[in-house]
């Protein structure tokens, strides 16, 4: 059986960095520890938390070390440390609540921004063809390493390491995030009103895509009760479906409409406007 206090060291010993650093990756790593306001003693875990799958294929190494195991891990010691702040913040707060605002907290918009916060794409390790189609942005790829640090951090230092870097650079934006109408989670409110009202399921369907392989642009449509209720477009399907059920639930007026809000913007403004009047014709 394993002793709980060797529980971490075991974890440690599974987790096999790559060779020692050359010195101008040493010096980007410290200089991110200093953006961060974190100390590691073993900066090749940092390192293999940013060294992307892209990167590993073209460098001939194994898939073992790239940090797709480490967001792995990132993402469970996220999970836990999130799921500790929410319950002893939102003491009154049941469960099914807690899981939604969970569910935002940990979402792939929320850590890509916070990613992006932090220039984290910068430090990233990609191949050339990645880093070209614009990957060091891509939300999927700079979320994901967001988490890996995370677990680099866990490992080298622990728990209490891990937890001051999250509240540091997550959940001290907590309430401007939770308030924040692009970080809502459309497709499931969309999800709970079709059981609701309807006993159905949306359907989501790619109309079309268009665009060259790596800088794609995806057209979903959202049918909700046999109809075609809403429609969007995004960078992948997975964006592209939320702006579907955003439209959608702007439709069934579950939601304010952006449009409207711009547009009576635009005209309250025309009508501040003092109208020449036409000069009038003598005589």
């Amino acid at each position: 059986m394993v002793k709980p206090g060797n529980l971490i060291d075991r974890v440690r010993a599974l987790v096999r960095p790559t060779s020692d650093l050359d010195p101008s990756r040493e010096r980007e790593l410290k200089a991110l520890c200093r953006h961060l306001g974190v100390r590691l003693k073993d900066l090749r875990l940092l390192n293999q938390a940013l060294m992307h799958r892209s990167y590993v294929h073209d460098a001939d190494l194994t898939r073992g070390e790239s940090n797709e195991r480490m967001e792995f891990l990132g993402d469970a010691v996220l999970g836990l440390l999130v799921n500790e702040h929410l319950y002893a913040r939102f003491e009154s707060r049941q469960e099914g609540r807690l899981t939604k605002i969970k569910s935002l907290v940990v979402s792939e918009a929320v850590l890509s921004k916070k990613a992006e916060d932090i220039s984290l794409g910068t430090y990233i390790l990609l191949s050339e063809n990645e880093r070209a189609s614009g990957g060091a942005e891509r939300s999927s790829i700079i979320s994901d390493a967001f988490e890996a640090v995370i677990a680099a951090i866990y490992l080298d230092s622990g728990l209490p390491a891990a937890r001051r870097f999250v509240e540091d650079h997550l959940l001290s934006g907590i309430d401007g995030f939770l308030a924040t109408d692009e970080y809502k989670n459309y497709k499931s409110m969309v999800q709970e009103h079709a059981q609701k009202a309807l006993g159905s399921r949306p359907r989501y369907r790619v109309v079309s895509a268009k665009g060259p392989e790596h800088q794609r642009t995806f057209f979903v449509e959202l049918r909700l009760g046999g109809r075609a209720l809403g429609r969007g477009e995004g960078r992948n399907k997975k964006e592209a479906e939320q702006m579907a059920a955003r439209n959608a639930l702007a439709q069934l007026g579950l939601v304010g409409n952006k449009k409207g809000r711009r547009s009576s913007r635009r005209r309250s403004r025309g009508r501040g406007r003092p109208r020449r009047r036409k000069k009038e014709s003598s005589g």
